[in-house]
């Protein structure tokens, strides 16, 4: 028995980098190569057949996002220029995805540090990427957590658009773009939330996500986005894992969707300071432990737009980093599940 809860402790452990590279080089294309091969077996997990054509990525490309198609073009090239590469970065229509995650905005309605974008996100230790990515890829400085090796689960810009998503807890599926490339978009044309939010009224999203936004003016949303219904911009300062109401409850039911929710609602009504919320973050069921089933929390992020500045937490360590100077480093985090999962 002791043998195997050490085995257990052993394997649920992630390695986060913090990377710097302004143009696409090198360094993205040793993370590519090393992590093609999950990937790939993830995105032809439907068949060779079910993925959309590079041609129809491509195009869609170039409609929706036509800012963002030379540096796909060069992306392609590094990950070898074929044609399986390019239809998964692309990011058009590919398998679905789910996860849990929490998400707030803390406006400090005392005027003392100016306002807070915090997040968990919770996921499969061993599907997460890790990459503490900085770029100036269109010019924009930018410092995001990667996924799809150029998307973006959550980051900040040096304009001070701060932005995160937590999945929306529908089963729908349609004819859209993955999120976290959506997400990247986000980060690299817009400079503030309005902008933001025109771009995700007009994008086609493959799954439905509740996303976050905050930027350097104080001016925040939270945008409920789908791929069967049209954007909604809400003012909520707290979601997790369901929209107006919960419509998958199993999903719900697993990831204490509601319960998860009361409590960030309550923090970010009861937080004096920045601090406080940032403990409610890391406490029970906002910190979830369910890491055998995907859906463990991997890391708290608080993006500070005001001062630029960026923070990894966890509850015995924390990383900081400034969005104009992003120092390179790694550090391996061990997660303990919880005996009941």
């Amino acid at each position: 028995m002791v043998a195997e809860t050490l085995i257990l402790v052993r394997l649920m452990r992630c390695t986060f980098e913090a990377i710097r590279e302004d143009y696409p080089g090198p360094r993205w294309q040793a993370l590519f190569r090393q992590r093609w091969p999950a990937y790939q077996q993830w995105f032809l997990r439907d068949g060779y057949r079910a993925r959309p054509s590079y041609l129809a990525g491509r195009r869609a490309l170039r409609y929706h996002m036509p800012e963002l198609a030379g540096l796909y073009q060069q992306l392609c090239e590094l990950a070898g220029g074929g044609d399986l590469e390019a239809r998964f970065l692309s990011q058009w229509c590919p398998p679905s995805y789910i996860s849990g995650c929490s998400q707030a905005v803390w406006p400090d309605p005392y005027g003392k540090e100016g306002p807070l974008l915090v997040r968990n996100y919770d996921y499969s230790p061993s599907l997460l990427e890790g990459s503490w990515l900085s770029s100036r890829w269109l010019g924009r400085q930018v410092l995001a957590m990667s996924d799809c090796l150029w998307g973006a689960l959550d980051g900040i810009n040096e304009d001070g658009l701060a932005v995160s998503l937590s999945f929306g807890g529908r089963t729908a599926v349609g004819e859209g773009f993955g999120i976290p490339l959506v997400m990247r978009y986000l980060l690299e044309v817009a400079g503030n939330t309005a902008t933001a939010i025109a771009i995700l009224q007009r994008l086609p999203v493959h799954m439905t996500y509740n996303i976050t936004l905050l930027d350097k003016h104080s001016h925040w949303a939270t945008v409920f986005v789908a791929p069967d219904r049209p954007a909604e911009v809400l003012g909520r300062l707290a979601v997790t894992n369901h929209q107006h109401r919960v419509e998958w409850l199993a999903h719900a039911r697993a990831t204490l969707s509601e319960e998860r929710e009361w409590m960030l609602s309550q923090g970010v009504r009861k937080a004096e300071d920045s601090e406080a919320l940032l403990r409610t973050m890391l406490r029970p069921p906002l910190f979830q432990t369910a890491y055998s089933r995907g859906f463990g929390t991997l890391y708290t992020a608080a993006y500070r737009p005001h001062s630029l500045t960026a923070e990894l937490l966890w509850p015995d360590r924390r990383w900081s980093q400034h969005c104009l100077d992003v120092q390179d480093g790694v550090l391996n985090v061990r997660f303990a599940a919880n005996p009941g999962d």
